[in-house]
C-alpha cells in the first residue's frame, strides 16, 4: 500500500500483512485498511512519521501480493483461553495468498475424523467440543480459492499449554 493524499506521503510502497476484515455492512468505504503506526510511519518521507500519523484518514493505493516467508513453516499460537474442550489458535507464516477457507482438527488415535473448525476472528480458528481433546493434534488448512492443503501432523504435543507456540514442518509453496 500507499498514500496519496498528504504531502508527508513518500512514493515508497510498504507490505503489510492482512489478519481480518469486516463483514458486510460494517463500512462505507469500499476499502478500509486500520494500520499499526509502524505502517504509517513507514509510509512517509523521513522525518514526516508523526504527521503523517497525526492525519487520520487517506487516500491509498494497494495490491495484493503473495506472502512468502522464505523458509519459515507455519506456526500455531494456542489461544489463552483453550483448555481440554476449547481449543483455538493464532495460524500464522502462512505463504501464498493468505486466504485460508478452512482449518480443521484430527486428534491422536482417530485416522479417518477430521473436525471442522469455525473461524473466531482474524487468523484464529476455534473449535469446541463436548468430550476433553486427545493430543497430539493435527491441524489440516486448506485455501479458499484453490482448494490446496496442508497438514501439520502431530503439531500440538501432548500436554500442550495455551499461550504457547507451535512451529509445524510445512507450508504452502510459492
Amino acid at each position: 500500500i500507499k498514500c496519496t493524499s498528504n504531502q508527508a506521503c513518500s512514493t515508497n510502497p510498504v507490505t503489510v500483512v492482512i489478519t481480518d476484515e469486516c463483514g458486510q455492512g460494517c463500512l462505507t468505504e469500499s476499502v478500509h485498511f486500520d494500520l499499526s503506526g509502524t505502517a504509517f510511519g513507514a509510509m512517509a518521507v523521513p522525518g514526516h512519521d508523526s504527521q503523517l500519523r497525526n492525519a487520520g484518514v487517506l487516500q491509498i493505493l494497494y495490491r495484493k501480493v503473495e506472502c512468502n516467508y522464505n523458509g519459515e513453516t507455519v506456526v500455531f499460537q494456542v489461544d489463552g483461553g483453550s483448555n481440554a474442550y476449547y481449543f483455538a489458535a493464532l495460524v500464522e507464516y502462512v505463504n501464498g495468498d493468505g486466504e485460508i477457507g478452512q482449518v480443521e482438527l484430527k486428534q491422536a488415535l482417530d485416522s479417518d475424523t477430521w473436525l471442522p473448525m469455525s473461524h473466531s476472528w482474524g487468523a484464529v480458528w476455534k473449535l469446541e467440543v463436548t468430550s476433553p481433546l486427545r493430543a497430539p493434534l493435527s491441524l489440516r488448512l486448506t485455501y479458499l480459492d484453490s482448494g490446496e492443503t496442508v497438514v501439520a501432523s502431530d503439531v500440538i504435543p501432548a500436554g500442550w499449554q495455551p499461550g504457547a507456540k507451535y512451529k509445524s514442518n510445512v507450508n504452502f509453496q510459492v
